[in-house]
């Protein structure tokens, strides 16, 4: 039963999708509950810090899912609530990514971009087309594309007589609406996919004051070919406040950035990272603008194509290793990256996932990626780790930025307890955000006498409608636990100190 449903469950259509993957989810975790948890009152009582958090954001009970387990070969549930409900889980389902990453590709798997010589290379010339072929490297920052960019030049092209071909074939991924999600399309959270995806689709602007010109200079990067930026803005004397909204920035034009309000001198030095308004265009722009910048000359167009069997590899750029690359999914949240690492996935051949037959570190990518290729690589590998008694997860791009994405509390409790005895388990765990002190979850536990500050490794989740964590715990006791938290309700945001008070109640755990 549970193959057949999560088969089924696979091919549902995207809108249809959460409602019947929640009655097959529950039906499944119904019967596969261990023996231990079945013999447990289906709801202990919630501590009463977490019950009178619930209360004050006028969220029910019913809306809270938690498990918290010991870790350790004879694991021991400390507390349950609605673990087996079906539940959204926002970016803690970026735990469900990142650990069948690490689990199929290893730590130091790396991608890489490669540029292609299409002619000869003499004096300084390059004698034809410059291909640039993405390898869905989630990290392709502009200092990179510089530094490989200066590789190129070391070899002798300074001038390229021809086109700059962009080629994104890697993945093969559907048109991207970046303002389909909340309507925010500039928010660089919303930035969609891409083979060769650059500095995030995003430019970031800073603003220095120059308090004797009476004005705020304003600089980009990377520089955008072909993009006008207002090189300054009026300085005010106004309050620094939401001092983005002030300054009446302008993108209705995709060749222009446009301010015509001010600048507080109060604020200083700032910077303002967004994404840009016509993201298709982004990587010509951007790699246009740094080869330019860097010295570099070109006679042609900078357009998308595939790289011919015939060209000749100039220069390999190395990303930074997964270990690295998660730390930025996990501790920042960073959705664009998250979904690069989960199509990349999907460039495996799933017939080959097969944990007892094929040892894990010979898995690499052999396909084009795509998201639905993530989807049946992922299925196969929740089976393969986890068998049959969790349900599959809902999957759509595994970043959870998603208002489909479904998984339940004792299955992320599950991978927690695998992944705290892989091999790389360490690498997985160093990549959350610590309670109290760095990442998402730097906000959390700052109590003066907090027991999880700095004792909590978590994975945050936030959407309009859902805040969760999930995550280690090392009690006050010694013991060490798994604790996954989250609400499903439109008042979810004003419920998180409720996830507080469950960590700082897992913290202060006894023997």
């Amino acid at each position: 039963m549970p193959l057949l449903f999560c088969a089924c469950l696979l091919s549902l259509r995207r809108a249809a999708r959460p409602a019947l993957a929640g009655w097959l989810l529950a039906a499944a975790s119904a019967w596969a509950l261990p023996a231990a948890a079945q013999a447990l009152p289906p709801d202990d009582p919630l501590p009463p810090a977490v019950r009178a958090a619930l209360a004050r954001a006028d969220v029910p009970p019913s809306a809270f899912s938690a498990l918290v387990v010991t870790l350790g070969p004879q694991p021991r549930e400390r507390l349950r609530h609605r673990a087996h409900a079906v539940v959204n889980p926002a970016s803690v389902m970026k735990l469900v990514t990142t650990y069948a990453a690490i689990d199929l590709l290893g730590p130091d798997f790396t991608w890489h971009t490669d540029f292609y010589a299409g002619g000869p290379v003499s004096h300084g010339v390059l004698r034809g087309n410059l291909y640039v072929r993405g390898g869905g490297d989630p990290k392709l920052v502009y200092e990179r594309l510089q530094a490989a960019f200066g590789n190129l030049q070391q070899q002798g092209v300074y001038v390229i007589l021809g086109d700059l071909v962009l080629d994104h074939s890697a993945f093969d991924l559907p048109v991207h609406d970046p303002g389909a999600f909340d309507g925010a399309a500039l928010r660089p959270y919303n930035a969609g996919p891409d083979a060769l995806l650059v500095n995030f689709r995003t430019v970031e602007l800073r603003f220095a004051p120059d308090q004797a010109a009476g004005v705020a200079r304003v600089s980009s990067v990377p520089p955008l070919q072909g993009l006008a930026i207002d090189a300054q803005v009026p300085l005010s004397r106004a309050p620094c406040g939401n001092w983005r909204a002030g300054l009446q920035a302008r993108f209705d034009d995709a060749n222009a950035i446009r301010f015509e309000g001010q600048f507080p001198q109060r604020c200083g030095e700032q910077s303002w990272s967004l994404a840009y308004q016509e993201p298709a265009s982004h990587a010509a722009r951007a790699l246009e603008g740094l080869w330019r910048a860097g010295g570099g000359a070109l006679t042609g167009s900078v357009r998308a194509g595939r790289t011919p069997a015939g060209a000749r590899l100039l220069h390999e750029a190395r990303s930074l290793p997964l270990s690295e690359i998660i730390d930025d999914v996990n501790r920042l949240s960073n959705n664009v990256m998250a979904q690069q690492v989960f199509l990349t996935l999907g460039q495996l051949a799933p017939e080959r996932i097969n944990a007892l037959t094929v040892p894990r570190e010979r898995l690499t990518p052999v396909r084009v990626g795509g998201f639905e290729r993530s989807r049946e690589v992922m299925h196969r590998w929740w089976h393969s780790t986890f068998g049959t008694r969790y349900a599959t997860p809902v999957l759509d791009n595994g970043s959870g930025l998603s208002r489909d994405e479904r998984i339940t509390p004792e299955a992320l409790v599950s991978l927690l307890r695998h992944a705290d005895s892989h091999p790389q388990g360490e690498q997985f765990t160093r990549s959350l955000a610590l309670a109290g002190v760095k990442g998402t979850a730097a906000r959390m536990a700052r109590g003066e006498h907090s027991a999880a500050r700095g004792n909590a490794w978590l994975k945050t989740g936030t959407l309009r409608d859902v805040s969760g964590i999930a995550g280690y715990v090392f009690a006050r006791s010694g013991t060490r636990l798994a604790v996954v938290a989250i609400i499903n309700h439109p008042n979810a945001p004003a419920a998180r100190p409720a996830l507080e008070a469950l960590l700082e109640w897992s913290a202060s755990q006894a023997d």
